[in-house]
């Protein structure tokens, strides 16, 4: 193994792919044989700062390579806290996403031996044990065991974390550790990579393998080795990504945003995709859970945060209405602490984009505790949900890069209704016909979605445009339209910057109507007039009570609704489609809209403000 540039490209290239988790701060760290200290540089603020640095003070050659985006947890954003850390001699750095929540009692012992620190993070305790460890190591055998000693270390630390660690002592190997943090291997020629995501070596590589709670591995070329923290070997699972690495590039769009939106209808047909039989039945080839365990369910509790519980409120509707079983939505965050009735006939559903949602890994961890089945709606690969999930459902939305999440959301709702149709057809509550009715407006709906965005997009700029200066905007729905009107309000807060709020029309005059005063932005999610009428009327109700008001009213409705076209100020159309099924087109214009009034403001569309992409921390 040769030094040369590629372990720091790799890297740089890497934190490029990764930048959509979000950060505050980027570093990478460089070993090759020959060194006495590790190189590394970092800098606090986007990877542009780091990229500079590195121009005027360019690392040497190297074997191998670390790199790290950080977003603070522990010690404010800068150059100092960011990571790598190193070890007290200087020979190991380590990175590290999570959490260590013994780190202040650790530091104290090692400030009682004579070490020192320079920032205010947990991760330098972790480089500095390891230091420690590994130097006990050398004393105890003669010779350098960066893998062991990322072993030790890895026990005596509580809290989350994923570890990383390389060693001029041993300059071609790669070592790390997972627990309760995201974790992959990917498997290219004469190399391997390491990283929380696939995004970060798809480019070179679609073999990869999964590695599972409280597993170490050390990389050494292409060559792997998997244990536990005792050292014991573990045989991994090996996928292969379905995804290439245009797949997260914006490809001529201005944004992921925009990019994302309008795959909205790919999302939905890619999940649909392969999931029948030549007879028409459906067939969930991932559904390990047996046929008899389904018949027996008798409640269905559905886990998420954020637009994914928004996506299960979508699905109560329809699985409650087709397989006659109690659905509960459940925010992952309080699920544990409520002491939930599971039992062995219990359903757990947990739906997250990045499989890697810690408040939703809790959930499930206590879920299967209490012996209910978990089954996972996820679109990514090797994510720590699906893994310790009885069963998965993966969306196949491809990469979604924006923070704020678009096209996941309408692929969940299509696999929750997928699982929702299946089980009407396991357990005999519907019959043949009535499922292949509802499964062929299902693959209708991408059609429907595109119509949306062939036909909505100028009106709702226009819009977006004219309201950019408006201070807050509620949010109405009722049934399906609820959820809607949630995530339409949480798209707007997350990019826009704006205060908003969704509620069920039918509050609005138990307390949300004292908010709407001249000039209020009101958005109404407007059901289909045919069929329900009941359901249309008391929506244009509501409609007329906010207009009397002094309210600017948007409504998202049915084309050829004679009556919202009257009432509200600008409408947003949608195509024709059953009640059940139109969430999926709804939601559209809404995340249009919300990207529209970002970009207005100049907001980065992208990339908002203090969030990240996958929250893998409590």
């Amino acid at each position: 193994m040769n030094p040369s540039n590629r372990p720091l490209e790799v890297c740089l290239q890497g934190l490029q792919r990764l930048e959509y988790r979000g950060y505050d701060s980027a570093g990478v760290a460089i070993v090759s044989p020959g060194m006495d200290q590790v190189a590394y540089e970092k800098k606090a603020g986007r990877l542009n700062n780091l990229k500079a640095a590195l121009k005027r003070h360019p690392l040497p050659e190297g074997t191998v390579g670390i790199g790290h985006t950080r977003w603070a947890t522990n010690g404010e954003p800068s150059d100092v806290n960011a990571h790598p850390h190193m070890s007290q001699d200087g020979k190991i750095a380590l990175i590290h996403n999570g959490i260590i929540e013994n780190a202040n009692k650790l530091k104290f012992d090692l400030e009682t031996e004579g070490y020192s620190f320079v920032s205010d993070t947990d991760t330098e305790v972790a480089a500095k044990l390891l230091g420690k460890v590994a130097n006990q190591i050398i004393a105890q055998t003669g010779k350098p065991d960066l893998f062991e000693a990322l072993r030790r270390t890895s026990k005596m630390l509580t809290g989350t974390f994923t570890l990383l660690a390389i060693d001029v002592r041993q300059p071609s190997i790669v070592v790390g550790s997972r627990h309760d943090s995201p974790l992959v291997i990917g498997v290219g020629k004469g190399e391997s990579f390491l990283g929380s995501d696939v995004a970060a070596f798809v480019a070179y590589t679609h073999q990869a393998i999964e590695i599972g709670q409280d597993e170490a591995v050390e990389i050494e070329g292409d060559h792997v080795t998997v244990t536990d923290f005792d050292g014991h070997p573990v045989t991994p699972r090996h996928f292969t990504v379905d995804w290439d690495a245009s797949a997260a590039e914006k490809g001529g769009w201005p944004s992921f945003m925009d990019k994302e939106i309008h795959e909205d209808p790919e999302a939905v047909s890619q999940t649909l995709m392969g999931r029948f039989d030549l007879d028409g039945r459906i067939k969930l080839d991932e559904l390990h859970i047996s046929v008899d365990e389904l018949r027996s369910i008798d409640k269905i509790i559905v886990v998420a945060c954020g637009t994914a519980s928004y996506a299960g409120l979508v699905a109560r509707y329809a699985v409650e209405h087709w397989c006659r079983i109690p659905v509960e939505v459940e925010l992952a965050h309080e699920f544990r602490y409520r002491d939930p009735i599971l039992t062995p006939r219990t359903l757990v559903v947990a739906i997250s984009q990045s499989g890697e949602t810690m408040d939703t890994l809790m959930a499930i961890r206590h879920a299967r505790e209490q012996g209910s089945k978990v089954l996972a709606i996820c679109n990514t690969q090797g994510s720590s949900i699906p893994r310790e999930s009885d069963a998965v459902l993966y969306t196949h939305a491809g990469p979604e890069v924006a923070v704020a999440s678009t096209k996941a959301f309408v692929a969940q709702i299509a696999a929750a209704y997928l699982l929702g149709l299946y089980l009407a057809q396991v357990r005999g509550i519907m019959f043949k016909d009535e499922i292949e009715t509802q499964l062929n407006a299902l693959r209708a709906m991408p059609k429907k979605i595109q119509w949306v965005l062939d036909h909505d997009v100028d009106t709702i700029k226009k819009t977006a445009q004219k309201m950019v200066s408006s201070k807050a905007f509620l949010f109405l729905g009722r049934y399906v339209g609820y959820p809607v009107a949630l995530e339409g309000a949480l798209k707007l807060k997350e990019v826009s910057y704006t205060f908003s709020e969704g509620f069920a029309a039918g509050e609005l005059k138990h307390g949300p109507i004292a908010l709407v005063d001249e000039g209020t932005p009101i958005v109404v999610i407007v059901p289909s007039p045919r069929g329900r009428n009941v359901l249309h009327n008391k929506v244009i109700s509501n409609v007329e009570e906010v207009k009397a008001r002094g309210a600017d009213t948007i409504a998202v409705a049915e084309v050829g609704d004679r009556k919202a076209a009257e009432y509200a100020d600008v409408v947003f159309w949608r195509p024709e489609c059953p009640t059940l099924m139109s969430p999926l087109v709804d939601v559209v214009p809404l995340q249009l809209f919300a990207m529209y009034m970002a970009m207005a403001k100049g907001n980065d569309v992208d990339k908002p403000r203090n969030l990240a992409k996958s929250v893998t921390v409590e």
